[in-house]
């Protein structure tokens, strides 16, 4: 195997943090021809490190922050970072991406990797540079939100945004299983937000992680080309986006609406009133309370967004998410925005995912609809309830009251009441993971994605994008091919670290000649777009493998909640689309053959021998 490409730092840095100590590992170049960067180093390092019965509480998880070979060089928007851990939520593999500018300082310091190992003694941050790493007392900084902490780092630091910090809030801190982390960057938030990192960040007595920037610049093999290539993408790339450039993802509220594919009542139906739809829309956000469009390191596009409320106290808060909008609104029945951007800008400050979180306090909502809860359990849960919306982020932040047991996520509450069977028909999620907003129902291409997701209930490994452009949306022939493929696609792309909308907006919604020129020119290797292709098969096999060794992937497992699967959707445009077990049984089976794994879902021998991943079998 030829050197290492010098767009690539070089190193991965281990920071022990029961005893401060470091080690440097060199990056071996066979490694990076396989699984690339970002989520293929972090799936590695967590599947070489984390033993398969150990808790995602355990000190024997790890944190792996991880940059792609493409960050900092003229590939558009590759200022994405990845943090891969073993979840509190679904005990399996998780990858969670976040943008801002970290990402960029991280590979500055020549570190492709920083894998946090252990716990630490005392309440502490990693400072990490260029020489190394090392703790540093954050006793101080105890119970702060995300951007007090995220603030008080660098005033401690003493270099202001030359240092980059990604941090924990109350939530990570008492371990809320779906507490996020949150990086406050000069140009805007970036957010880990899903799968649990920030509880594995306060499981391991840390606060926070601060990164100053090195003098470490990637060189791609040929420059002149690779910026050449991606100037010529920009005309397609900027008309692919101009919904995220005028509202961000709050651009989707109103269309997803009209297609009948938006969960509201905690998933009873999938259509909200077109007032109430409205009322939440990307379009009031940005005629009423947006002051400013934000971006990440190298991105044109200024999908951020950031809104001031001022009867809610907000001051230049960021914009809630699709997905936010999604949990918080349309699955509650709350339609006032004010409320609702208080109760997110909370989530973020707190730091909580707001996709469980908000999913979980529907599916309360609707346990107290049907008996199984009360208003003795809590009195904040009536659909409807705006201010109890509010009041249930701040009480499941700190474990107060009900709140502590919201703080498990909507699996584990269903299984900690009286009547479990009835609460799980509730449910809406897959692995213990709840799902984001694209309907497993009304997108067949997410019923067998969503099941076969190495994270549960993500978006972010078969992708929703192409489906509502009508493509395996209502057919499931050619469906499962077409989700491995996605994942395939996704996994690439957090391994190049490269940010999904500009993927999908300007480079291509799969595995093409634009990714294979890309990755050529800047690594000097000789590829075919099928060589590329199975760079994110091979990484997503190595998840899958991880979660098969943590018992958490198999045909039993690869399913979907009793909604999706026995409950047609009741109305609206998408009426009498669903899943039921025996489509989704075809759909698995299908699947599998695909992927060449066996009929449980295991990769099989001869397979990982094809992906040169003989040592994994």
């Amino acid at each position: 195997m030829s050197d290492l490409p010098p767009v690539y730092g070089g190193e991965i840095l281990h920071v022990h943090l029961d005893t401060g100590e470091t080690e440097r590992e060199a990056i071996d170049p066979a490694d990076a021809r396989r699984f690339l960067g970002g989520n293929g180093f972090a799936a590695k390092q967590v599947y070489e490190h984390v033993p398969d019965d150990a808790d995602a509480f355990d000190p024997e998880n790890v944190l792996a922050f991880a940059v792609g070979p493409m960050n900092y060089t003229p590939f558009q928007s590759t200022s994405r970072g990845v943090v891969g851990f073993v979840s509190p939520m679904t005990g399996g593999f998780f990858d969670s991406t976040f943008g801002g500018t970290f990402p960029q300082a991280q590979k500055t310091t020549g570190f492709e990797v920083v894998v946090l190992h252990g716990v630490a003694e005392d309440l502490s941050y990693v400072h990490v540079d260029e020489e190394g790493a090392r703790l540093e007392d954050a006793s101080e900084f105890a119970g702060m939100d995300t951007y007090e902490t995220c603030a008080a780092v660098r005033e401690a630091e003493g270099r202001g945004h030359e240092t980059h910090v990604v941090a924990a809030g109350p939530a990570g801190e008492n371990r809320v299983r779906f507490a996020c982390l949150l990086h406050d960057g000069k140009l805007r938030e970036g957010v880990a937000g899903r799968g649990g990192a920030g509880a594995v960040l306060g499981s391991k007595n840390v606060k926070a992680v601060a990164i100053r920037e090195g003098e470490f610049t990637p060189e791609p093999a040929d420059e002149s080309g690779l910026r050449e290539l991606a100037n010529g993408q920009m005309g397609e790339l900027m008309n692919e986006t101009e919904m995220l450039q005028e509202y961000g993802t709050s651009g989707l509220v109103n269309p997803i609406n009209e297609m009948g594919k938006l969960g509201t009542h905690n998933y009873q139906h999938e259509q909200a009133d077109e007032a109430d739809a409205e009322a939440v829309s990307g379009e009031t956000l940005k005629s009423k309370y947006v002051t400013e469009d934000t971006t990440c390191a190298n991105c044109a596009v200024r999908c951020g967004k950031h809104v001031s409320v001022q009867s809610e106290g907000l001051t230049e808060a960021k914009i809630p998410e699709f997905e936010s909008l999604f949990a918080t609104t349309t699955m509650q029945e709350v339609y006032d925005i004010k409320r609702v951007m208080k109760a997110n800008d909370l989530c973020d400050r707190l730091g909580m995912d707001t996709i469980s979180w908000g999913v979980t306090v529907a599916f309360a909502r609707e346990c107290n609809e049907q008996g199984l809860l009360d208003h003795h359990d809590s009195p904040h849960l009536d659909f409807g309830d705006a201010d109890g919306l509010v009041e249930l982020a701040r009480q499941t932040a700190h474990r107060e009251g009900f709140g502590d047991r919201l703080a498990e996520g909507s699996f584990r509450l269903a299984a900690s009441l009286e009547d479990t069977e009835s609460a799980e028909r509730f449910l809406h999620g897959s692995k213990d993971l709840e799902f984001a907003a694209h309907s497993p129902r009304g997108l067949k291409g997410m019923s067998i994605g969503y099941a076969t997701a190495t994270r549960g209930g993500s978006h972010h490994d078969t992708r929703p994008t192409r489906q509502y452009g009508g493509e395996h949306d209502e057919t499931t022939e050619g469906t499962p091919e077409f989700a491995a493929r996605s994942q395939h696609y996704t996994a690439l792309g957090d391994s190049l670290t490269q940010c999904r909308f500009v993927s999908e907006g300007g480079w291509g919604k799969e595995v093409n000649e634009n990714y294979r020129d890309a990755l050529s020119l800047a690594t000097g290797w000789d590829l075919s777009v099928d060589d590329v292709e199975e760079i994110g098969e091979r990484v997503y096999n190595l998840e899958r493998l991880i979660n098969v060794r943590r018992g958490v992937a198999r045909r039993e497992t690869d399913t979907l909640s009793h909604r999706v699967t026995h409950e047609p959707i009741p109305d609206g445009p998408s009426e009498g689309m669903y899943c039921p077990p025996e489509e989704l049984d075809a759909m698995l089976t299908e699947y599998y053959d695909v992927r060449g794994w066996d009929d449980d879902g295991t990769p099989t021998e001869a397979t990982l021998s094809r992906l040169d991943m003989g040592e994994f079998a």
